[in-house]
């Protein structure tokens, strides 16, 4: 596929690496030429210096006969223009624009093809705050994510010492919990991936994803872990996009404080909340967190702009006693570096970002693509399409479905019901498949499998 990057930011560059690995023809264009040589330094990729909206760069990046541009810009208004432009003069069968403000998203009828033609907005700020939304309602979890509309939930917990589970064989989790149906699609120990067999026995701080249906999540847990009891208090730290989107999220359900030090925005952000407090002040001060009973907090969580600042603010939040702090970290060399230490969870807006890119990209029909342990391994939600004859899932058992190494089938959703796969479970026209993939080297593998032919021999 031939794809144009606009931008390349943090965002731009990771899709960049993603899309690179996978034999699709890259071109990014940016205005900074120092970033551009860095990225083609370490990727297949061309760059083209320019701005990202005249139409003399569009067409020389090759705007002509491209499959795609991705509007990821650190402006809405040049990624919106790009859109235009690309679908004006270029015809641009696919155009991808990430905006961010709220006075643009509150008006939908602003991206139709009459007006501005951008076929798939994305609003990382939106995304951030679902992300950290659903780690809110699940205590303990590391990354909760969605398929299927929410019917069905993938979810990453640690093991602890004293989980009914650890030490344990994976097949007598049937045993704990009669009348659930949940499947494991990955554990990783010590970073390294392992394939979940029936006599894989989990062991402490091992990182064990499992798949099942929503409302079973919560039992499942208890399994794994001792359960976290559930949040009342959260206090926010920076009343941006998203720390006030979150606040309004939040704010029927939690107590919710928000802390931020500018008195101007503190005031706007006062009038728009109806239940949270606003308190105007440094996240980082220890005067202010004591002050605001953050020994008895479930939940901090620092999202301002600056990674330094979210980052000290949540290891003193920890120090002083809340018991669960996030911290948004934008640059990726600092995400490991925090996980290992008092920060419990670093949420990555660019990795939140990249699977909503990702699932217009993929081949076959894929309608969610989540990225996980740093875009090392995929979740995917794909479609399946076609008969026995012209597909090469439907119609199949699982066990029938030669899948990549490192590939498990998870779940299908079949209408409004939900099954965790089995070896002897088949696949149907029309199923929403819920795939698990360790070595994205295979992605292109499983899109094959979801590609329907005219025969299939």
């Amino acid at each position: 596929m031939k794809i144009i990057i606009l931008g390349a930011g943090q965002v731009g560059s990771s899709v960049a690496a993603n899309l690179a690995s996978e034999a699709n023809d890259i071109t990014v264009v940016d205005t900074d030429v120092k970033r551009l040589e860095a990225l083609q330094d370490r990727l297949d990729i061309r760059t083209i210096s320019g701005q990202a909206s005249h139409p003399d760069v569009l067409r020389r990046a090759g705007a002509e006969d491209a499959d795609m541009i991705l509007a990821v810009t650190n402006s809405d208004e040049t990624n919106m223009i790009a859109c235009q432009v690309s679908y004006t003069l270029f015809h641009t069968p696919t155009k991808i624009a990430r905006v961010r403000s709220a006075e643009y998203l509150d008006h939908p009828e602003l991206f139709s093809q009459e007006a501005l033609p951008v076929d798939v907005l994305i609003s990382p700020e939106q995304e951030i705050t679902d992300y950290v939304q659903r780690l809110i309602d699940y205590p303990g979890a590391l990354q909760v994510l969605d398929f299927a509309g929410g019917k069905v939930q993938l979810v990453a917990i640690k093991a602890y010492y004293g989980g009914p589970l650890v030490g344990h064989q994976l097949k007598t989790l049937k045993e704990h919990i009669p009348g659930i149906d949940t499947r494991v699609a990955a554990i990783f120990r010590r970073g390294k991936p392992i394939h979940p067999e029936g006599d894989t026995i989990i062991e402490a701080d091992d990182e064990v994803f499992f798949i099942a249906a929503r409302k079973n999540i919560r039992a499942v847990m208890s399994e794994l872990r001792r359960l976290d009891k559930p949040c009342k208090r959260v206090i926010l730290a920076g009343g941006g996009n998203i720390g006030t989107r979150l606040a309004k999220a939040l704010e029927s359900r939690y107590q919710v404080k928000i802390i931020d030090h500018n008195a101007a925005r503190a005031s706007v952000i006062s009038e728009q909340l109806e239940r949270t407090i606003v308190l105007l002040g440094d996240a980082a001060d220890e005067e202010l967190l004591i002050e605001e009973n953050i020994e008895n907090t479930d939940v901090f969580c620092s999202l301002t702009n600056d990674d330094e600042a979210n980052i000290l603010s949540a290891m003193l939040a920890k120090r002083l006693g809340a018991r669960k702090v996030m911290a948004l970290i934008n640059r990726a060399a600092y995400v490991d570096l925090v996980e290992s230490g008092e920060i419990d969870i670093a949420v990555s807006p660019h990795q939140a970002t990249i699977g909503s890119l990702l699932a217009h990209v993929r081949r076959g029909d894929v309608v969610v693509v989540h990225s996980l342990r740093r875009g090392a391994a995929e979740a995917i939600e794909a479609i399946a399409h076609g008969d026995r004859k012209t597909s090469k899932v439907v119609g199949r058992a699982i066990e029938e479905i030669k899948l990549p190494p490192g590939t498990s089938i998870g779940a299908v959703v079949r209408g409004d019901e939900v099954l965790i796969a089995h070896h002897d479970t088949v696949i149907e026209a029309e199923d929403h498949v819920i795939l698990f993939v360790v070595d994205k080297r295979r992605i292109t593998d499983v899109e094959r499998l979801f590609q329907v032919g005219v025969t299939f021999l």
